[in-house]
């Protein structure tokens, strides 16, 4: 009996405790019960992505900076060269191909184009690396004037004349120039010219031993190709070159010899530094790198308003007059006529070194100094956002944002290939063979500068 009642004591407290928590959850649902219902419940939260800011302003479509030749069917439709700058009606025994890579903003390429043709350069003779990852979409006329990587490829091959190369696929800048080294390899080439697209030419008309942009630049193949050149007279030793610089790179001449031997340009650094790297090991090997003066070049953001300029038209009977109206030289033509026959009816010839030029020139320098002021000096690669839905689409900003790790990556590859925070890896004591053998010297002891190309 007793046992028993010790028994139930031993149930009451768990009993008890059972009680509580069923009061407990009543008065729970009690409340709830009692709460106003919301007229406009929270929808329930959704797992997933958090979406930055999508807003864009799309920047107005691109003007035409050459009516003329949006008018034209074929080069008979433009103007004639300048004759004073003409190619020689037979061409020169050398070649003289020029290579021209092209990603972004259209204008700056057309302008370099109709500026090496002004200059003497023969169409067939340039060859315009398309490199936009579109495949064939320019070709076809896909892409619309808005899409950073649009190009008017009907009117390089048809209307100027000259060849285009399509890449397969987007490549780096050192994979570009590996590109044009292979080309000539191909073609059996012992040297090439290549040029940047954001710069623009003419022949220096100013000089009194004119000769035109093109056939300085042959002069120059003919200096290489003298049995004394670069001979020492002391030692009998010749030397040998690798690039002929013209206005540093902007317009470049390569020995393809020269190049293949060193093994090309290192796609590892795919940008900036890259040029230091290649320069640096021509000069460890003791290839020359001359400098030579072929024209006036100029870095350029933006493209003169209207190309006919560079073909130097002026109005007949317009001796020698300035219009410098809209703040650009060449505007007293901008209005186009009904048809380019009857602008060239209208017009005639300029003169050598005239005041025209002088206007032109002014205008390029100006242009050249924009550029040089601005803080982002490439940011004419931002002026076109568009082109959404289109073939190949790669939205503008995040294409942006790749490129500049891309180019910060290469940067610290070469830092790391050499043991050297900058360009001058030379003077840093290292010679060829030292590449990712040495440790870091004193530069990488400096604070460094977080820098963007743009």
């Amino acid at each position: 009996m007793g046992t028993s009642l010790r028994s139930r004591w031993v149930f009451l407290p768990l009993v008890l405790a059972l009680g509580a928590v069923s009061l407990y959850f009543l008065r729970l649902s009690i409340f709830h019960e009692a709460q106003p219902v919301p007229e406009n419940p929270a929808p329930p939260k959704k797992k997933g992505p958090i979406y930055k800011d999508s807003h864009r302003e799309i920047a107005p479509p691109l003007p035409e900076y050459f009516p003329l030749a949006a008018k034209a069917d074929s080069p008979a439709d433009l103007p004639p060269v300048p004759s004073w700058n003409k190619p020689p009606a037979e061409h020169v025994p050398e070649s003289t191909r020029l290579y021209i890579g092209f990603t972004r903003f259209w204008p700056l390429l057309q302008q370099v184009v109709v500026s090496y043709i002004t200059a003497g350069w023969p169409p067939e003779d340039i060859y315009v690396v398309e490199n936009t990852g579109t495949m064939d979409a320019n070709k076809r006329g896909l892409l619309t004037i808005q899409n950073p990587f649009y190009m008017d490829y009907h009117r390089l091959t048809k209307v100027f004349g000259v060849n285009v190369i399509t890449t397969s696929s987007l490549q780096t800048f050192a994979q570009l120039q590996n590109l044009y080294l292979s080309e000539a390899i191909n073609n059996n080439l012992t040297y090439y010219f290549w040029s940047h697209m954001d710069v623009a030419v003419h022949s220096h008309e100013d000089k009194e031993d004119f000769k035109s942009l093109y056939m300085r630049a042959v002069d120059v193949i003919r200096e290489t190709q003298q049995a004394d050149y670069l001979l020492d007279k002391e030692t009998g030793k010749k030397g040998e070159w690798g690039v002929q610089f013209f206005a540093y790179d902007w317009l470049e001449m390569v020995n393809v010899k020269t190049f293949a031997d060193l093994g090309g340009w290192d796609t590892m650094v795919g940008y900036y530094g890259t040029d230091c790297d290649m320069y640096s090991r021509l000069s460890m090997n003791e290839y020359h790198q001359p400098i030579q003066d072929a024209g006036m070049i100029y870095d350029v953001t933006n493209s003169l308003e209207d190309l006919e300029i560079l073909y130097r038209r002026r109005p007949k009977n317009d001796k020698e007059t300035r219009d410098t109206s809209d703040g650009q030289a060449g505007s007293h033509n901008s209005t186009i006529l009904s048809s380019n026959s009857a602008y060239l009816d209208s017009t005639e010839p300029d003169t050598i070194n005239s005041t025209h030029f002088h206007d032109l020139k002014a205008t390029l320098e100006q242009i050249q100094q924009d550029k040089r002021d601005d803080k982002f000096r490439n940011s004419w690669q931002l002026r076109q956002n568009g082109g959404e839905g289109e073939p190949y689409y790669y939205d503008p900003d995040g294409f942006e944002k790749a490129l500049q790790m891309t180019i910060e990556v290469g940067t610290k590859i070469n830092e790391e290939k050499w043991g050297h925070r900058g360009c001058n890896i030379r003077e840093a004591g290292v010679k060829e063979g030292d590449q990712w053998r040495v440790e870091h010297d004193g530069t990488f002891k400096k604070r460094k500068m977080k820098r963007r190309w743009f």
